[in-house]
């Protein structure tokens, strides 16, 4: 394995680290429209903290998928073929999710709440199905020595791939009302902030259960017991620490606690594969590795010297984007 096959793997896991710590409060914010607000000005309110911003994070989905159709092929052509029909569904969780920001505040008032509700389902949808499509894939699928995947419904949907949408799906929402503490006035503020005291209890019994899981349903604790665990363990510090934040009202803290455990999650995933970028359940021998699923050594060093370039520009608009954005919502403040 080369350092650049290196490089760009990891840079894969940076870029869907960023994409979880800033899209999961947007779909947190998403599934709190129907779950949180007690009425219409406060769904505004919700929507107006992630207004600005929601496109730029969804770059980093795209960043990454593109990211990973130049520097891995195979990874790529074995990963979209094989989930084709789980990345349609997150697919269309996404555009409905897009769709309700535009349409919402231009139809009259009386149907504003069919797309309060596609915005809430597809703020749903999307980080359920992720964790669907990221568990299965580290349990192993039946790929054979082509790269095909020929699995059935028990292989995407199992008790683990479940539990893991599951969790996905609850720490994005509990980043969501941890960055809507943190961006808004008024009572929308408490409802997010006593949400999130109730919700980390649940947490905590759904990250026993996936650490368990963990363990008899892949081979991570056997190949690297030591990191695993230091994984898994900082996981279950943040969330402690976040909830901490929370009771006592150091609502960036949480807020940056809740993100770091998206991100850590995403780095114990990516540890637990490689070397590997697919698992074949049907025998190691058919396992996709890093070094065969990569492009030429021209191609991953002409993509370097890209996006080194352009990084910095992309980085440096998405702060300037949350600076300038960067006060409290109140209730009379009129957007999305």
């Amino acid at each position: 394995m080369s350092g650049l096959q290196l490089m760009w793997f990891v840079l894969i896991g940076v870029l869907f680290s960023g994409f979880f710590f800033l899209e999961g409060f947007d779909f947190g914010v998403g599934m709190s429209v129907q779950t949180l607000a007690h009425n219409e000005k406060e769904k505004d309110q919700i929507i107006n903290t992630i207004g600005p911003v929601w496109d730029g994070n969804e770059v980093w989905l795209l960043t990454a998928g593109g990211a990973m159709f130049a520097s891995f092929p195979y990874w790529y052509a074995s990963l979209f073929s094989g989930y084709y029909l789980i990345l349609f569904i997150i697919l269309f969780g996404l555009i409905i999710r897009g769709v309700s920001f535009e349409f919402r505040h231009k139809v009259p008032e009386k149907n504003k709440n069919f797309w309060n509700w596609t915005l809430s389902i597809g703020s749903f949808i999307v980080p359920f199905f992720f964790g669907l499509l990221f568990i299965s894939l580290v349990q192993g699928m039946p790929i054979d020595a082509d790269g095909n995947m020929t699995a059935t419904f028990t292989d995407y949907v199992n008790v683990f791939s479940v539990v893991g949408g599951v969790a996905l799906t609850l720490l994005c929402y509990l980043h969501g009302l941890n960055y809507i503490s943190l961006k808004t006035e008024g009572p929308v503020r408490e409802h997010a902030r006593n949400y999130a005291k109730l919700l980390y209890y649940v947490l905590y019994v759904g990250l026993v259960l996936f650490a368990v899981l963990m363990y008899f349903q892949t081979d991570f604790f056997a190949k690297n017991a030591v990191l695993t665990t230091v994984l898994v363990v900082a996981i279950v510090l943040l969330t402690i620490f976040a909830n901490v934040s929370v009771f006592k009202e150091k609502e960036l803290a949480a807020f940056l606690a809740s993100g770091l455990t998206l991100v850590v999650l995403v780095v114990l995933l990516f540890t637990g594969l490689f070397p590997r970028v697919m698992i074949s359940s049907l025998g190691s021998q058919f396992d996709i590795l890093i070094k065969d699923a990569s492009s030429t050594p021209y191609t991953l060093k002409l993509m370097t010297y890209i996006s080194f370039t352009l990084l910095p520009f992309v980085l440096a608009y998405t702060a300037w984007a949350y600076y300038v954005f960067r006060r409290r919502v109140t209730l009379d403040v009129k957007g999305y």
